[in-house]
Parts: structure tokens; sequence; C-alpha cells
């Protein structure tokens, strides 16, 4: 398993991932009708164009398949302050999981925004996301919950955050 910074002509195999782990991961908590909507298509440009505009994505490779992917950088609403990253998205393929792929590429991020000079961080995460526990074990501390809407449906999205991040402590 390698992880590695996206380069151009990985937005195929991350619109997958992102595709393929949204029905997977949050079927029966996102509206299907939702879920039906997404298309590699339209995931693929948006990742192209954030590795063209060299935004920190990192993906996990297996024998030549991207099989995970993670991205981060500055703290996006400012309602969270004293915390200055964010983890945007991890995202890994249902048959990956549990084989530590997901804490690689959470390190690497991590790694990214203390290389930008940050010291802290969030990720915002479904609450109803079985994945939740991961962010509890890297001990993230939950600090709020928000109420968000995807597809019509009204849902409460977790805010975790740790106060000191080091690079390579997870």
């Amino acid at each position: 398993m390698i992880i590695r910074r996206a380069r151009i002509g990985d937005e195929k195999g991350i619109a997958k991932v992102h595709v393929d782990s949204w029905k997977s991961t949050y079927k029966n908590i996102v509206p299907e009708e939702y879920l039906n909507t997404l298309s590699y298509e339209q995931r693929e440009v948006m990742w192209k164009r954030g590795i063209a505009d060299n935004n920190p994505i990192f993906v996990a490779e297996d024998f030549g398949s991207i099989v995970g992917f993670a991205t981060g950088g500055k703290e996006r609403s400012a309602k969270y302050e004293e915390y200055e990253g964010e983890v945007y998205a991890i995202y890994i393929l249902k048959e990956y999981e549990g084989r530590g792929i997901g804490k690689r590429l959470f390190n690497q991020v991590v790694n990214e925004i203390v290389g930008y000079g940050m010291n802290s961080m969030i990720v915002l995460v479904l609450e109803d996301n079985p994945s939740i526990q991961f962010y509890e074990a890297l001990g993230g501390t939950k600090l709020d919950i928000v109420e968000i809407e995807i597809g019509g449906k009204k849902l409460k999205e977790a805010i975790y955050g740790w106060t000191t991040i080091e690079a390579d402590m997870f």
C-alpha cells in the first residue's frame, strides 16, 4: 500500500472512491435519491481541478488502484477560531477499511497542516456515520453538533477537534 500526493490522472480513481464510499457509508443515512444523483464524471471534474490547483490531496494506492483519499488545509468556517486546520475529507473503499489506511491518510493530512504552520485542527463528520469512532480513537474531542441538510433531509454533523497536533503524531 502506497500513500502519496495525488497527481493529474488520479481524478478518476479518487472520484470512484468518493462516490462508492458515499453510497456504502451513507446508505440509510442520506436519502437514496440523493445518493443516486452522485456522478463519477462530476466528481472527476472536481478532483481534477483540486489536483491542478495543487490542493493537498493524498491517495492510498494498492497495486495501481486508488482505494482511498484524504484532503485538508485551513479551517473553512471561521466558527472555530482556536482551530487553524481542518481535515476536509477522508474516504476509503469499504473492502479496504480496517487495514490502517485511514490512519495513514489522516496522518499525511496532519503533516501537511503542520507544514503550513498550524498546530490545531478539526474534522466534521455525520453523527450517524459508523466511522465516527475513528476520530474518537485518534483522540478527537467533540466540540459541537450542527444541523445540516443533504438531499432534503436534516442531519447532525459532529465537529471533533485537536488542540495540539504535530507531524507524525498518528
